[in-house]
């Protein structure tokens, strides 16, 4: 799967394509039914399948700090789209000028004059370009001018529910991972490097693996079961805490993850965490010692969920 960022890193080579658009945040099942439908489409007319994407995520650069948690880091995303047969992932930078273009402009730049799109699939929520005034009936009439065909994919559903990024987060802030996992059809994880940390679970009796998650606001929060991946004998079992450790009096969102029965220099290596199952939310407790009891309960607690499945 090639990458290419920005419009002025396309060659005449990756002119003609099939081609979807979105943020793709989480990859959840609907994403994936157009991607599937996408990746068909591409097999029949023997060309790439292409998902164009943008970084930030739009509501990031018109919101700040305001947008909705991300479920997904643009690596993480990767990751989940290197899956399917997608041949190209175009990511566009949503800036000012982005943001500027008219739905008209929009079509000429990227669909025309950048890809040469034969084929787009979009979702049934999909709009571009300046103040979002771009929808279905717009790339309709232009495919009709510029000969390439159309295709809005309608909602997906489970149970009569629609399957979207904001449900997802939704599920996770209640901490239902079950709810979640039936709308990414997998479990939900989180990805990042091991860093140093101030060594207090080690202290405690817990050493953890500190993992920055990279994300202005986290979509969980709280203690859960987990299994981590990216080490030898995955997946390994351990229960984590994500959220700003109120105890320390902490300000940042760090994800800590204590593995059973695990004693190795893991520093800078790149772990996947699964979460399966919440314990309980974060809480501030008047020790260390009360901290360090309520950890013992926690990991307890944890193994259990493992000896019943």
């Amino acid at each position: 799967m090639e990458l290419i960022r920005g419009l002025h890193n396309l060659r005449p080579e990756h002119r003609g394509c099939v081609a979807t658009i979105g943020n793709f945040d989480g990859v959840h099942l609907g994403h994936q039914a157009v991607i599937g439908q996408l990746a068909e489409k591409a097999a029949e007319l023997c060309l790439p399948a292409v998902v164009v994407t943008f970084e930030p995520q739009p509501l990031e650069y018109f919101a700040a700090d305001k947008a909705p948690s991300r479920l997904t880091r643009f690596r993480e995303k990767l990751q989940a789209l290197r899956r399917y047969a997608i041949d190209r992932i175009v990511c566009l930078p949503f800036n000012k000028k982005l943001a500027n273009l008219s739905y008209k402009e929009f079509i000429q730049q990227i669909l025309i004059d950048g890809l040469d799109v034969k084929y787009l699939v979009i979702g049934d929520d999909f709009r571009f370009g300046k103040n979002r005034e771009g929808h279905f009936e717009h790339l309709l009439e232009a495919g009709k001018q510029h000969g390439f065909q159309v295709v809005n994919m309608h909602t997906f559903a489970i149970n009569d529910e629609r399957v979207s990024s904001t449900g997802i987060r939704h599920a996770l802030e209640q901490g239902d991972m079950a709810k979640a996992e039936q709308l990414l059809g997998r479990d939900y994880r989180m990805s990042g490097r091991v860093a140093h940390g101030e060594k207090l679970g080690r202290q405690l009796g817990y050493p953890t693996a500190n993992i920055h998650i990279h994300r202005k606001v986290s979509p969980l929060q709280g203690i859960f079961v987990v299994e981590v991946y990216g080490l030898e004998g995955e997946p390994l079992a351990g229960v984590a805490s994500i959220g700003t450790r109120p105890t320390l009096d902490g300000t940042k969102v760090i994800l800590e993850v204590f593995l059973f029965d695990f004693d190795q220099n893991i520093y800078g290596r790149h772990l996947q965490v699964s979460f399966l199952k919440k314990i309980r939310d974060e809480e501030r407790f008047e020790s260390l010692e009360v901290l360090k009891d309520k950890i013992a309960e926690d990991v307890e607690k944890a193994k259990a969920y493992f000896s019943i499945i």
